[in-house]
C-alpha cells in the first residue's frame, strides 16, 4: 500500500509539470503576435505622421515666374542698354521675397527666322510672358497668333506692330515711344537754329536721310515727321539722298560718305533714324573735311552717351533722347500685370526729349 501511494503521488507531480510546462509555452507565441501587430500599428502611425507634416509645410522659397526676352540683334547700340536695363530691373528691383522673375535674353540676329523659333522654344518651355522686340514689325500677328494659341501674354517693344494686330488679342500691348515725336523734335532741332538749316541761304534746306528700316514704323515716322517739322514751319527742302543704312554705323558713315563725294558742299543737313547712324555719318563729315556746326548739320536719335559728349563738343547738332531705362521699367511693369491677368492698354508710350548744346 505504502509503494502504491507514492507512485500515485509521483504521477500528479508529474501531471502538473506536464501541465506547467504548456502553458508557458503557448503564452509567449500569443506574446510575440500582439508585439508584432502593435509595432505595425505604430510603424503606420509615424509613417502617416511623415506624409502629413510634408503637406503641410508651406512651399519653401518664392513663386517663379519665367520672363522670355528676345532681342532683335544684339549689337545694336540702344537696344544693347535697353536689354540689360531690362533684366536689371526684373532681377534687381521687382524680384522680392514671393515672386522670382527668372529673366532669359536671347539675340535674333537681325534674323525673323531664328527670332520666331526662339519664341516657339519660349512658348514650347510654358514661359509665362514673353517680352519681344521683332527682328520685323509685320511678322506681329503671327508671334500673337502662337502666343495666344499657347495663352502666354507677348509685349512687344520698341518696334511697334500695327493697330489691327494689337486688337488681334487682350493679352497683348505695345511698350514704347511715339516715334512721330521723335521726328518732329529732330525737325525742331533744325528749325531753331539761326539760320533754320539753310546754311548756304539759297531759300531752302537740302538734305541727307538715313534710314534706319523702311519697314520698320519708327523708321518710317522719323523720316517722315524730321522733314514735315520743317516744311510745317514754310520751310522749303530738298531731298538729295534717302538711302537705308539698318540702323548700322558703319552703313551710316558709307551712305553719307558717298552723298559727300556726289552732292558736296550742296549738302546742308543730315538726319539719321538713330545715333549709331549718326555717329558713322559724322565720322564721314570728319573724313570729307567738313565741320558740323559751321558747315554742315546733323542730328540723331537715342541721346547715347557718346553722342551726348560730341553734342556737347559741337560734333553733332543734336540727338531726341530715346528713353531706355523708362522704357525698359514700363515694359517690366506691363509683362506683369499681363501675367497676373490684369486688363491690358494697347500702347505704352515713354516721351522723348530734345538734346542740345
Amino acid at each position: 500500500m505504502k509503494k502504491f501511494l507514492v507512485l500515485l503521488l509521483s504521477l500528479v507531480m508529474l501531471t502538473t509539470l506536464l501541465a506547467g510546462c504548456g502553458g508557458k509555452k503557448e503564452k509567449p507565441t500569443d506574446s510575440g503576435n500582439t508585439t508584432t501587430d502593435d509595432t505595425a500599428k505604430d510603424n503606420d502611425a509615424k509613417d502617416d505622421t511623415k506624409d502629413d507634416t510634408t503637406k503641410d509645410d508651406p512651399a519653401t522659397g518664392s513663386k517663379t515666374v519665367k520672363v522670355g526676352i528676345t532681342i532683335y540683334k544684339f549689337d545694336d547700340n540702344f537696344m544693347t542698354l535697353y536689354r540689360e536695363e531690362l533684366e536689371r530691373y526684373f532681377k534687381e528691383e521687382l524680384s522680392n521675397d514671393e515672386v522670382t522673375y527668372e529673366v532669359t535674353v536671347v539675340d535674333g540676329k537681325n534674323d525673323q527666322a531664328e527670332q520666331t523659333n526662339q519664341i516657339q522654344t519660349f512658348i514650347a518651355d510654358k514661359y509665362d510672358v514673353i517680352i519681344a522686340n521683332l527682328v520685323q514689325s509685320s511678322s506681329a500677328s503671327t508671334v500673337i497668333n502662337m502666343c495666344k494659341d499657347a495663352n502666354i501674354p507677348v509685349i512687344f517693344i520698341n518696334r511697334e506692330p500695327t493697330a489691327e494686330d494689337l486688337d488681334l488679342w487682350d493679352k497683348v500691348a505695345y511698350v514704347g515711344a511715339d516715334a512721330r515725336q521723335s521726328g518732329t523734335m529732330q525737325g525742331e532741332i533744325i528749325y531753331d537754329l539761326k539760320d533754320h538749316g539753310d546754311l548756304n541761304g539759297d531759300g531752302k534746306v537740302s538734305y541727307v536721310m538715313v534710314i534706319g528700316d523702311p519697314e520698320n514704323v519708327d523708321a518710317q515716322y522719323r523720316t517722315e515727321f524730321s522733314v514735315k517739322a520743317l516744311t510745317d514751319k514754310g520751310i522749303e527742302v530738298e531731298e538729295l539722298v534717302a538711302q537705308r543704312g539698318d540702323w548700322d554705323q558703319a552703313k551710316g558713315q558709307e551712305i553719307v560718305a558717298a552723298a559727300l563725294t556726289q552732292y558736296g558742299d550742296a549738302i546742308e543737313v543730315v538726319f539719321c533714324n538713330n545715333d549709331a547712324m549718326a555717329l558713322g555719318a559724322r565720322q564721314a563729315i570728319e573724313s570729307a573735311g567738313r565741320k558740323v556746326g559751321e558747315d554742315i548739320y546733323l542730328v540723331g536719335v537715342d541721346a547715347l552717351d557718346e553722342v551726348v559728349a560730341c553734342v556737347q563738343s559741337g560734333e553733332i547738332t543734336g540727338t531726341v533722347l530715346n528713353d531706355h531705362n523708362g522704357q525698359a521699367h514700363t515694359a517690366a511693369v506691363v509683362a506683369i500685370k499681363a501675367v497676373n491677368g490684369e486688363a491690358l492698354d494697347k500702347n505704352y508710350t515713354v516721351d522723348y526729349v530734345k538734346v542740345t548744346k
